[in-house]
């Protein structure tokens, strides 16, 4: 039983590679999108405003494994075709950029208008209030809603599957299927809940770090 499961372990955490890859390259770039996403709405421009509260609207507002079938099964028909991880990572990065999009607007737009009128007084222009006042006030206000997209973005990563991706689910399906045993499933659990409590601990400690702009 014991070299079942280390066999078993092996496998799936070959298949948890693909997870942690969609993983990290969806983190980076949804936060750089959601940062870009929420400086746009408050830039009182009209048309981006429009333009942004749009796509808030639409990717939020519709299935993510409906936008992962559309972005593998339905840019086909448009003439653009994309392997499976792409297809997967564009989509997870569109879907959550406007998630953190309105969370980093809210972030930003709680701090009072007191921290901006006295940055003026101190002499600091718009990059330097942002950079050295805003930003890390925001960072502490908006850790708790992100570490929740962080671990969602965990558990949304098995939707990947369904278009072929060989993520740890599927790797744990595989066995379940080859073998005819629930064990692949109950230690792909435990891999999903060592990522989540590893994403819990760290931004944990990103909010003891910030806790001093309170």
């Amino acid at each position: 039983m014991f070299d079942y499961i280390l066999n078993v372990s092996g496998y799936v955490l070959e298949g948890s590679l693909v997870t942690f890859q969609l993983y990290l390259v969806t983190a980076i770039f949804s936060v750089i999108l959601g940062v870009l996403g929420a400086l746009g709405k408050i830039s009182k421009i009209p048309l981006l405003e429009s333009i942004l509260s749009f796509y808030t609207w639409v990717f939020r507002g519709t299935p993510l494994l409906l936008q992962l079938f559309f972005a593998y099964y339905g840019l086909p028909v448009l003439g653009i075709t994309l392997e499976p991880f792409p297809a997967a990572a564009l989509t997870f990065i569109v879907n959550y950029g406007a998630y953190f999009t309105e969370i980093f607007r809210g972030g930003i737009e709680s701090i009072g208008d007191g921290q901006y009128e006295a940055a003026k007084v101190l002499g600091m222009n718009y990059r330097q209030t942002m950079s050295r006042i805003i930003i890390p006030q925001t960072v502490k206000r908006v850790l708790p809603a992100t570490s929740n997209e962080a671990i969602n973005l965990v558990k949304d990563s098995a939707l990947v599957a369904v278009i072929g991706l060989g993520d740890l689910l599927r790797a744990a399906k595989v066995a379940v299927t080859r073998d005819f045993s629930i064990i692949p499933f109950i230690i792909a659990a435990v891999f999903y809940l060592i990522i989540s409590s590893v994403i819990v601990t760290v931004f944990r400690k990103l909010e003891e770090k910030y806790s001093v702009y309170e």
